[in-house]
């Protein structure tokens, strides 16, 4: 199992930890569903409904469509009412190791900083590592990788972290990140399923750093 949790769920909980009050930093900003997320050309994604874009290696898929097999790892499919979605799923369909990209507005009231990013990760990722041991018992031995600064491009403060757990299909690495450019958030979660042959990690690393948000000032 991936996690219960879907990326509408963990979006909402940054927005809860992030809070809203005090003066407006920004203006608020709406979501515009009518407006195609992005399209997809062989191997690289180009944003359109939000200015960001990223390529993957050629016998990994792109979609912008909940793909089945996540429902197996424990994701719930997006409802048509959502009023998120996430944009983007970049997958190994050998592997099934997969990377879920989402930009949203970031909250009015909302103030950003490096600290901040790496405390909001954490405190997700200790919420999300809850769960699996809920889900797969108490003695699930976890290793948690440290809170990192990571480097995106065109994005003003990024942070990573990262779980390593193994179940009886094998050992798996989860990695959250959030990020932060004005005034988008940037929301990227991770699975790699390892299997003998596959150099996911890798290439979870090549998707990284093709990612970039691209703004019109």
């Amino acid at each position: 199992m991936f996690c219960k949790k879907g990326l509408f769920t963990i979006i909402l909980f940054f927005i809860l930890i992030i809070g809203c009050a005090g003066v407006p930093v920004r203006p608020a900003l709406e979501e515009n569903h009518t407006v195609p997320s992005g399209k997809i050309e062989g191997s690289q994604f180009i944003g359109i409904r939000y200015p960001f874009n990223v390529s993957a290696p050629p016998h990994w898929e792109m979609t912008t469509e909940f793909p089945e097999f996540l429902k197996d790892l424990g994701y719930d499919k997006p409802a048509p009412t959502d009023n998120e979605q996430t944009e983007l799923y970049i997958f190994n369909p050998i592997t099934q190791s997969s990377i879920l990209i989402d930009l949203t507005p970031a909250p009015p009231y909302a103030e950003f900083s490096q600290e901040l990013q790496n405390s909001r990760v954490t405190r997700v990722a200790g919420s999300l590592v809850d769960e699996l041991r809920e889900d797969h018992g108490k003695d699930l031995k976890i290793e948690m990788g440290p809170t990192e600064p990571v480097s995106l491009k065109g994005v003003q403060y990024a942070a990573i972290k990262y779980a390593t757990y193994t179940l009886k299909d094998g050992k798996r690495e989860q990695g959250w990140i959030y990020g932060f450019t004005e005034p988008y958030q940037i929301f990227i979660l991770y699975v790699i399923l390892e299997k003998g042959g596959a150099n996911d990690r890798q290439d979870i690393r090549e998707i990284l750093d093709s990612f970039e948000v691209i703004l019109i000032k």
